[in-house]
């Protein structure tokens, strides 16, 4: 009976999971940026000539980044979404101090394998398959659960992080969710990694 239950509880976090984000992507599990490192709030602004979003976020009085979506994005509690599609951009950082205990020798290997663990936490068992690669830069993490109770046609959820180290002390980690197509998925991921900066002290607005 207790193996029953803990299997019906598995099937019902993972079709709340799926509800949240299509099977190919989903938010990090990071909290949100709401505020980064110096409770300095990200920044979005749409520039109607171009036809993009500039987004620009403050870690430290000497490190910022910025990027460009194209389109138009407006911010929203966890990070930015689409106007005119249901795209959403998680946007999320973590410190090398909350880090600190993880074996692998970098920041962004590290902060894969503290996603890892909180997703496998969060569902109650390891993923069936697990991928790290590089990217513009970039390390993308990915984990896919198979499960039959998942609505998707495959039966699969693949969750999906971009971690881009900033500093020796800093991580950011990007999440896109809710892109119609894996095209445009692998279009917006590409477009927003080309467009990152992270700039020092001489940079960052006050």
């Amino acid at each position: 009976m207790h193996s029953v239950r803990r299997w019906e509880a598995w099937s019902g976090r993972l079709a709340l999971l799926a509800g949240l984000a299509i099977a190919s992507v989903a938010q990090a599990a990071n909290d949100p940026l709401d505020s980064t490192g110096g409770n300095e709030p990200i920044n979005a602004h749409f520039d109607s000539l171009t036809h993009q979003t500039w987004v620009s976020g403050k870690v430290a009085p000497d490190l910022c980044f910025s990027f460009t979506l194209p389109d138009e994005w407006r911010l929203t509690e966890a990070g930015l979404k689409a106007a005119v599609t249901d795209a959403d951009l998680t946007v999320g950082l973590r410190s090398a101090q909350e880090l600190r205990d993880m074996p692998q020798s970098d920041l962004a290997t590290r902060d894969a394998a503290v996603l890892q663990q909180d997703y496998e936490e969060l569902l109650g068992r390891p993923a069936q398959s697990v991928s790290l690669s590089s990217d513009a830069g970039a390390t993308r993490w990915s984990a896919t659960w198979i499960d039959a109770s998942l609505p998707s046609a495959s039966h699969a959820m693949t969750i999906e992080t971009l971690i881009v180290p900033l500093s020796s002390e800093w991580v950011l980690e990007l999440s896109l969710s809710g892109v119609e197509t894996q095209e445009a998925y692998k279009g917006l991921a590409q477009h927003l990694l080309a467009r990152l900066k992270v700039q020092g002290r001489s940079a960052c607005r006050s």
